[in-house]
């Protein structure tokens, strides 16, 4: 059986289980499940080629112990031993020793964890069905990171799951644009899924990594931090799955939960990739963590204050951000002066509004900027849909190809020789400045449709009302008449 078909066989007997309600629990299930096997097949990896190396996991707890054997445990016997004795003894684990890190990765992903199947015999079968799986076979481990890929995928149907999910066209095409490479210190402050790290990875591995020594250190330079479980977890798994060695580098924390003037000079970091969140509100003090003219509970906002801060003197960063932190004023139009004085602000990329359909059907940017030097002035590219088509969506989702133009038009690493063109203008910083900050700057080669006259419209919209009160004043005499008959 393929890996895809049995992936899709392992989806389906979750799905007879009562206790899995709908796309994302069901993926939060398969993934501390699969997070646990691959965790344990690189343990063996890891005692054939390191003489004396132990597992953080107990024995006892280690995927080989219970699960392995299809004739092992069963049933209720399978459920207890799972929910009593396995989940409170690894969101338990002690980082301490030469393998610290890696219990701690085990801790961080179990410690919010839950085990939402209720039949202890469609486990077994879930869990035999993992067992055709050898992640320590490199073709099978590459074909499920394939499927893993369309797992997280899914999270974008997966209700308010899909805020953890950005398409990897968009991931893959910042990664590119921004071009890391092996040594350079690289944080994704809100990594989700891990989209950004795992393009980066292969953005490096395919230009950059060309002796041995180029592997650890990419690996040793990565940095990130997922506030929620669930991504948290499913981050973990696909760095695994990326064969990252030490995934521990993936923090299962807030970031802004962190004091603004706590990020020292040693925190500082040569490329920032991210997408934070937008739409929604911090809890109640982490704007205190903030300097005062930057404090709102827009949590996009404190990520771009942040962000500019992280950087260090030549450091560049690709960050996605809503229209509204375009054209929003208050402690928006201060954000974009700092960004402006500290940052060469050099193109902005601006995006349909059904990008991230389903999730959030609103438009979206990308800014790409550079510390050390002020804005003088601002290029921006706008992306449409493809021709034939009214918009993007699940099926027929944005791909990188669709950003092929775009590349084409950047002009090389230098950003020389751009040209206006029907998709892309330049703005000064003056008039930016001029315009109060807002960037919210519409394509100027695009011409609006003709709608004809206004007074001509009011005046027809003003006829259509008088009929339309008209039609009204009848239909009640005739309902009146036909109620005194």
């Amino acid at each position: 059986m393929s890996v895809r078909n049995l992936v899709k066989t392992i989806q389906d007997i979750m799905r007879q289980d009562s206790g899995v309600d709908g796309d994302a629990q069901r993926i939060s299930q398969l993934c501390w499940m699969f997070f646990l096997k691959i965790i344990d097949d690189k343990d063996e990896e890891l005692e054939l080629m390191q003489p004396g190396y132990e597992s953080p996991v107990p024995e006892r707890f280690r995927w080989r112990a219970w699960a392995a054997d299809p004739e092992s445990i069963t049933g209720e016997a399978l459920l207890a031993f799972i929910d009593n004795d396995l989940f409170p003894a690894l969101k338990k684990i002690r980082p301490t020793g030469q393998h610290a890190n890696r219990a701690r990765v085990v801790r961080d992903v179990f410690k919010d964890a839950n085990n939402y199947m209720k039949s202890g015999q469609l486990m077994r079968q879930v869990v035999n069905k993992i067992n055709g799986i050898d992640f320590n076979n490199l073709t099978e481990r590459q074909h499920f990171g394939d499927i893993y890929e369309q797992i997280l995928n899914d999270l974008q149907s997966a209700g308010n799951a899909g805020e953890y999910y950005t398409p990897r066209a968009v991931t893959a095409f910042m990664a590119d644009r921004i071009d890391p490479k092996p040594g350079e210190t690289l944080f994704d402050p809100a990594c989700g899924t891990g989209g950004f790290l795992t393009c980066s990875l292969r953005h490096m591995r395919a230009r950059y990594v060309k002796q041995p020594s180029d592997e650890p250190k990419m690996q040793a330079a990565l940095r990130a931090v997922e506030k929620k479980q669930l991504p948290h977890m499913l981050c973990v798994t696909n760095m695994l799955l990326h064969d990252i060695g030490d995934p521990s580098f993936v923090r299962h924390e807030n970031t802004l939960a962190r004091p603004y003037i706590g990020w020292e000079r040693k925190d500082r970091v040569d490329i920032v990739l991210t997408n934070p969140p937008f739409g929604g509100k911090e809890e109640d003090g982490i704007e205190s963590n903030f300097p005062q003219h930057f404090r709102t509970k827009e949590t996009a906002d404190l990520f771009l204050a942040l962000i500019v801060r992280l950087l260090k003197p030549g450091g560049r960063a690709a960050v996605v951000l809503p229209d509204g932190s375009l054209f929003g004023e208050g402690v928006k139009t201060r954000l974009k002066e700092h960004l402006m004085e500290e940052c060469n602000l050099h193109t902005i990329v601006r995006l349909p509004n059904s990008v991230f359909k389903p999730y959030a059907s609103i438009g979206t940017n990308l800014l790409f900027f550079e510390k050390g030097e002020a804005t003088k002035d601002i290029w921006f590219y706008e992306h449409l849909v493809p021709e034939g088509q009214k918009a993007y969506s699940m099926t027929k989702p944005i791909k990188l190809e669709h950003l092929q133009p775009c590349i084409d038009w950047w002009g090389g690493a230098t950003r020389k020789g751009r040209k206006e063109t029907d998709r892309a203008w330049k703005v000064t910083a003056e008039k930016i400045k001029s315009r109060g900050y807002n960037l919210d700057i519409k394509n100027p080669h695009t011409t609006e449709d003709d709608h004809g006259d206004p007074q001509e419209l009011l005046a027809k919209l003003a006829a259509a009302e008088a009929e339309a009160a008209s039609l009204r004043d009848q239909l009640k005499a005739i309902l009146a008449e036909a109620l005194l008959r």
